[in-house]
């Protein structure tokens, strides 16, 4: 399904235009206008509000279009959704008797596998995974103390030669030992 084309716009489509025909899409398919007409043209308006929801709520959130707009370039699909409402935008209506299936409604990307099978490594969803706020800043704190262990361990083998030179630590250990040994024998 092609978001642009399911409100009738060119790709370089402004937020305005897409508000206005979201807007139209909305007063012509809102399943509201539609409770007198037959079960068939209930079903049609219904999911056609629910793609034209996707729609909106693809392009007019500018990472979301991005991502989207990435996608077709690449000629897959977007999120993982082939053809069908996403499980976000079913949701959202769900609720209000408007139909539709489950899904969190939480908004976000549903991971997927390539090929949609249940194993494979999922690329796109680790970059952005590890392009998350959240994740650099745990990356920073693990660099911090990877850094700090290291420094510290450079350090107490930098006093150690200070105030013991010539000696290793083993030589050091070994000279307690004989004094210790000579102390107990007396």
């Amino acid at each position: 399904m092609d978001h642009y084309k399911t409100l009738g716009l060119g790709r370089d489509a402004t937020k305005e235009e897409i508000k206005e025909s979201f807007r139209r899409s909305a007063l012509n398919f809102h399943p509201d206008r539609h409770v007198q007409s037959s079960e068939v043209v209930r079903q049609r308006s219904v999911l056609r509000f629910k793609q034209a929801s996707e729609a909106y709520e693809v392009l007019i959130d500018d990472r979301k279009r991005a991502d989207y707009d990435f996608s077709l370039r690449r000629g897959g699909g977007f999120g993982g959704w082939s053809g069908g409402v996403s499980p976000a935008a079913s949701a959202g209506y769900a609720g209000r008797g408007y139909g539709g299936g489950g899904g969190s409604g939480g908004g976000g990307y549903p991971r997927r596998s390539p090929g949609g099978g249940g194993s494979g490594l999922d690329v796109e969803f680790l970059f952005k995974l590890m392009t998350t706020r959240g994740f650099l800043f745990s990356l920073a704190f693990a660099s911090l103390l990877l850094g700090g262990a290291v420094v510290a361990e450079r350090s107490v083998d930098t006093l150690w030669k200070l105030n013991n030179t010539g000696k290793s630590f083993e030589d050091a250990m070994e000279s307690i030992e004989k004094v210790r040994t000579k102390e107990e024998s007396n």
